[in-house]
């Protein structure tokens, strides 16, 4: 039976999320340096830094945006609510004891509260405006805390006092950050005059002003205990890190007021300082990681980046927000890795394991497709920016770089497709109207090189309308291209010759998918229907429609036996093609689903969202035998007789019955409800008693009655199976009397024939049948009789013939027994010696004797004695 199963779909379960978990605000570490805490709207999320997976989210219960939060450095501190501020809280932070906590307030207000008791201890007056950071000193002896609002100055607070004991004025605008030195006698503070200032706590005064020539948003002093010569750090002097405006880290001596070491982006453009524009790689946050010896950082586009000192390099990197995912492929060797298409000019790769992603820069403008070649490490991308570029992942090391560029549309390029067989060419559709051929260079470049460009070998104007989609059939022979003026075409690879034209979609095309065993095309509308088209014909096999909105994607699955799509509903549809079925329907995001793609093994699927979310998915197989397959076909209409010609006699019900957890049991019991009905009418009865034969057979009672309805059903077998057993020993008993007979009765002939004028009482002995005379007589058929009456007997199953013989009296089927001499059986004509023919089939005792007494008179010899 193995080779009857299907491994059919029936569902897809969410196997992992990459999902928006940060969208601006303060990030912090845990002091174990195992998670990143981050706000998103009213919740603090809780990302794992091994794994890049959720692991919680604290949220509001008013639903509010969080303005601010801070972890405890023991990292044990629990979360209550208290009303401290009459205003919104924009800054805190505990003490290194963890047993104060600082807030700063919008109304200028900064307030102490005791962590253990509760209450609030301080309530320090004096900033202007938003109070934007506060910070207690590392000495905790001295009791002092530094803030600073919009006024730009730093103010020194002393706590026993509660009173500003000094006011550090350097900066020009809001100071971003403060680092102390390991000793806790320096201060540096950096802010967005695009200077960083080093004071002299002692002296309450500035020591040196460094320049740094950009807005710094963090900065970080390096501890003296670790060798940081590879990032310029020579001397014993004090050394901080900046993170600005220009999205690069940079290390300073404090002393002589010079940067050491300028971090370098490999395949980054130069970034746009510009003044008032904000660059998206622009770095808005520099957190310490002490205990592994590294820096994240946190840029405007929402990116978390882990380094690792002292090399700068990156370890680690989180995206917190992707924007509109408009299209995401698999990628590597094993899909280890997935790539991803935003709302923007950046393709991210993502590795699966650790959600880690790495940020590829090239396009200008927005990319709108993907597509990767059959070995995985290679894929295409297409953008806004009239470009095409191709893209090579090392596989050892699991870093992309461009290889090849193209440019030739005049309009933006919506979709692009690779080569199946070899990595050979790329075709391109855009919103020109045209399709275009292009050859990829041979060799292509080593890692670290510049991109060769790439040239078009074809062009062809395909449609009227911009072209949505196009793909490559398996062989590399065929193109198929879709477009919004709703029609699909099929192309020549050859030399772009138009083959034919699909047409029966009313608004435009979105995508275009051959099988990849049949010669079929798949065709997903703006119009809510997915079409199966011949590819030799051009004519439409099948429409699927289920979608409320447009279908955006399809893709084939399950060895060509099945679809899935995705809309603009937000649901993704699993579809059987032989069936016509939707098979399930997911709904698996709040937006349109842009993105849909299988992995190699159709183990994995993926989907991205208008909504920001991919969604990883893991298939639920179903095994479909021949008995599904049947059972779905035909007992749904009651063609009972097809379904059980197609089970094979029943042993495929036995196999489905001994296989334990089957999903044919639900399907077996609905056979038993079928059932019910088939032992009601006498010409399928006979199947119902077959398949209760079965169940019972294989199953114990209490297996069989712990499933819901089986107990009705079997009540509703019960009546109507009495009926036929008591019709059936009805003709039990008539066919034990007709045996009887045939056992009595004797032809007689020649020597061995009996005198009927002896008195002797005949021999009540087992004898033969038939005592065959020796002379010749017509009598040569009476074998071919006997063949015929258990033919007929064998006719009786017959329901009709059945129950008209079962209805009659008892008396009247012996009575028809009895005539059996010199006759066929149901009126057939028998030829007896003397030239007497008869014909009629009396149930009357009378009729039949008087026909033995003719027979007698015309050939006394040849009688049979009845007794």
């Amino acid at each position: 039976m193995a080779g009857n199963t299907l491994p059919f779909k029936s569902n897809y379960a969410v196997s992992s999320k990459i999902e928006p978990f940060y969208k601006g605000g303060k990030v912090q570490i845990s002091h174990d340096e195992q998670y990143i805490f981050c706000t998103c709207g009213p919740r603090v999320n809780i990302l794992q830094i091994d794994t890049g997976k959720i692991i919680h989210s604290i949220e509001q219960d008013d639903q509010e945006d969080i303005t601010s939060f801070s972890l405890s450095p023991d990292d044990e501190e629990k979360c209550t609510r208290s009303a401290i501020h009459n205003v919104p809280v924009a800054s805190m932070t505990f003490d290194c004891t963890s047993t104060l906590l600082a807030t700063g307030g919008c109304d200028g207000t900064i307030k102490l509260w005791d962590v253990v008791k509760q209450y609030c201890t301080h309530n320090l007056k004096g900033s202007s405006g938003v109070v934007h950071l506060v910070e207690f000193h590392p000495d905790i002896s001295r009791l002092q805390l530094f803030s600073s609002s919009v006024d730009c100055g730093i103010r020194i607070w002393d706590l026993r006092t509660s009173k500003c004991i000094c006011v550090l004025e350097s900066h020009y605008s809001a100071v971003t950050s403060l680092a102390f030195s390991p000793d806790g006698q320096t201060l540096i503070s950096s802010g967005r005059d695009k200077i960083c200032s080093v004071w002299d706590l002692k002296k309450k005064a500035v020591k040196r002003t460094v320049p740094v020539y950009e807005a710094v948003e963090g900065g970080v002093v390096l501890s003296g205990k670790s060798d940081y010569s590879q990032m310029g750090v020579k001397g014993e002097g004090l050394h901080f890190v900046t993170a600005g405006s220009k999205g690069v880290l940079r290390v300073w001596d404090s002393s002589s007021a010079r940067c050491v070491f300028t971090q370098t982006l490999p395949d980054a453009p130069a970034l746009n300082t510009e003044e008032g524009d904000l660059d998206p790689r622009s770095l808005m946050h520099l957190l310490p990681m002490p205990q592994s010896n590294r820096l994240a950082t946190v840029t405007a586009e929402h990116n978390i980046l882990i380094y690792q000192m002292p090399a700068l390099t990156v370890q680690q990197q989180f995206v917190g927000y992707n924007d509109d995912i408009l299209d995401v492929k698999f990628l590597g060797k094993d899909d280890t890795h997935i790539v991803v298409a935003t709302n923007s000019s950046q393709l991210k790769v993502f590795e699966l394991a650790t959600n880690s992603c790495q940020i590829l820069y090239g396009h200008t403008d927005t990319i709108l497709s993907i597509d990767v070649f059959r070995k995985g490490s290679m894929f295409a991308s297409c953008a806004k920016d009239k470009s095409l570029r191709l893209w090579k992942m090392d596989l050892k090391s699991g870093r992309v770089h461009c290889v090849a560029q193209g440019s030739g549309h005049s309009n933006a390029v919506g979709s692009v497709a690779c080569s199946r067989l070899k990595k050979g060419f790329l075709v391109s559709g855009s919103q020109d109207c045209t399709i275009k051929m292009w050859d990829l260079p041979d060799p292509l470049p080593d890692v670290g090189c510049e991109p060769v460009l790439m040239t078009a070998r074809l062009t062809e104007r395909a449609h009227d309308k911009d072209v949505n989609s196009v793909t490559i059939s398996p062989n590399d022979k065929l193109l198929a291209s879709g477009s919004q003026d709703r029609t699909a075409k099929l192309w020549s690879l050859v030399d772009m010759s138009l083959l034919g034209v699909f047409r029966g979609h009313s608004r435009g095309v979105w995508c275009v998918q051959f099988s990849p065993v049949d010669q079929v095309l798949a065709t997903a509308s703006a119009d809510g229907s997915i079409k199966i088209w011949s590819i030799q014909e051009f004519s439409c096999l099948r429409t699927f429609e289920g979608h409320d909105a447009s279908v955006l994607k399809v893709i084939f699955v399950s060895r060509g036996t099945q679809l899935v799509s995705s809309g603009s509903d937000g649901l993704v549809k699993l579809w059987t093609i032989k069936t016509n079925e939707c098979v399930k329907t997911i709904d698996a995001h709040q937006d349109k689903v842009w993105a849909l793609h299988g992995s190699s093994k159709d183990d994995l699927m993926v989907t991205g969202s208008a909504d920001s979310t991919i969604t990883l998915w893991k298939v639920k197989y179903m095994q479909v035998s021949l008995f599904e397959i049947s059972y779905k076909k035909n007992l749904t209409f009651s063609r009972y007789s097809n379904f059980l010609s197609c089970t094979c006699s029943l042993h495929v019900l036995v196999h489905c019955v001994r296989s334990p957890g089957s999903s044919c049991l639900h399907c077996l019991i609905s056979v038993l409800r079928f059932s019910v009905v088939w032992n009601t009418n006498s010409r399928s009865c006979l199947d119902a008693q077959a398949v209760l034969q079965v169940l019972l057979t294989h199953l114990s009672p209490e297996e069989i009655l712990q499933y819901q309805g089986t107990r009705t059903h079997l009540e509703g077998l019960i009546p109507y199976t009495e009926r036929h057993m008591q019709r059936i020993g009805r003709l039990l008993q008539a066919s034990m009397f007709l045996d009887y007979m045939w056992q009595k009765m004797r032809i007689t002939g020649g020597k061995d024939s009996v005198n009927l004028d002896d008195d002797e009482e005949m021999d009540t002995s087992p004898q033969s049948i038939f005592i065959v005379d020796k002379q010749p007589m017509d009598m040569a058929d009476i074998p071919g009789s006997l063949q015929q009456q258990e033919d007929e007997e064998e006719d009786l199953e017959d329901s009709e013939k059945r129950e008209e013989l079962l209805d009659e009296d008892e008396s009247v089927s012996t009575s028809k027994s009895a005539h059996v001499n010199g006759m066929k059986p149901n009126g057939v004509n028998s030829v007896v010696d003397g030239g007497q023919v008869s014909s009629e089939e009396s149930e009357d005792e009378d009729d039949v004797m008087e026909m033995t007494t003719k027979s007698t008179d015309s050939d006394p010899s040849k009688t049979a004695d009845i007794r």
